[in-house]
């Protein structure tokens, strides 16, 4: 029987965190589940080499089947699950039809608490594991025009700090990751769900969706202090190998200094420095 760790990872289609992260432990010598929405994600995945099985996050008949397919593969056995998939849908919240909010959380957070449940019990069984959590900056600060995504992820925030308090003497741990500007596709993901869902010509921030497509069309770096995939890598490693995993893992200077203007300043204060943010 392999001994090596099972790792399952969400989200590994190319150009993003989740894909980096299923190679970076594949090379670290784990056994690696990368998952991935799409039948021709998955297929890639495969051909360079990774095992890799189709889950979309927004199906519970999904998930079930990638849960069920991948424990048969491995004698019932999972010991790390690092939730990563998502995606950002950009736009005003009083622009956002309660459909198109409820398809983010779906994703967000619906499908990766229906994931997690599924693996627990195995966790349970085995005496061990650990959870990772692809979380955000914006988990704990809130910026403009980022309100579904925003919300989804600090509903993520609040029931993972529930879910540790729950599984202590379980022998599972559970890490949050926050993540600020990395470098992936989310942007261009972004741009075409802003592109099918906000109707900018009939919204009264009509001007300010401008800044918000220069933002989501731009070339190169999201933002000041971008950092590559392989800085979530080293965090999700640590959260995997560590005797104590930290509970919350920042990534990014702005993760960091965020954080640290919530804790030092007042709201409104707060509210004014995130205002000017694109």
């Amino acid at each position: 029987m392999n001994q090596r760790k099972v790792v399952i990872v969400t989200g590994s289609s190319a150009g993003g965190i989740g894909h980096c992260v299923a190679h970076g432990l594949k090379t670290h010598g784990y056994r690696v589940f990368a998952t991935a929405r799409k039948a021709e994600d998955v297929e890639k995945l495969k051909s360079e080499g990774l095992e890799s099985i189709q889950l979309d996050l927004a199906d519970s008949n999904s998930i079930n089947s990638a849960v069920d397919e991948i424990l048969k593969l491995t004698d019932g056995r999972v010991d790390v699950l690092f939730n990563n998939g998502a995606f950002g849908q950009p736009g005003a919240v009083e622009d956002l039809t309660r459909e198109v909010l409820r398809f983010q959380f779906e994703t967000n957070l619906f499908g990766t608490h229906e994931l997690t449940n599924r693996i627990i019990p195995v966790m349970r069984k085995q005496g061990h594991g650990r959870i990772i959590q692809n979380s955000s900056l914006l988990g704990y600060v809130a910026l403009r025009f980022r309100g579904a995504y925003n919300a989804s992820k600090f509903a993520l925030e609040g029931l993972t700090d529930t879910l540790r308090l729950e599984l202590q003497g379980s022998g599972i741990q559970i890490s949050l990751i926050e993540p600020g500007p990395v470098t992936s596709r989310f942007r261009t993901n972004g741009f075409e769900l802003y592109k099918k869902n906000i109707d900018k010509d009939k919204s009264v921030f009509k001007e300010s969706y401008e800044a918000t497509e220069r933002r989501l069309k731009k070339e190169g770096p999201a933002a000041p202090f971008t950092l590559p995939p392989e800085a979530v890598l080293k965090k999700v490693i640590h959260a995997i190998e560590s005797k104590r995993p930290k509970i919350r893992y920042r990534v990014t200077f702005p993760a960091h200094l965020f954080a640290w203007l919530k804790r030092i300043l007042s709201s409104r204060r707060l509210d004014s420095v995130l205002g000017k943010v694109e």
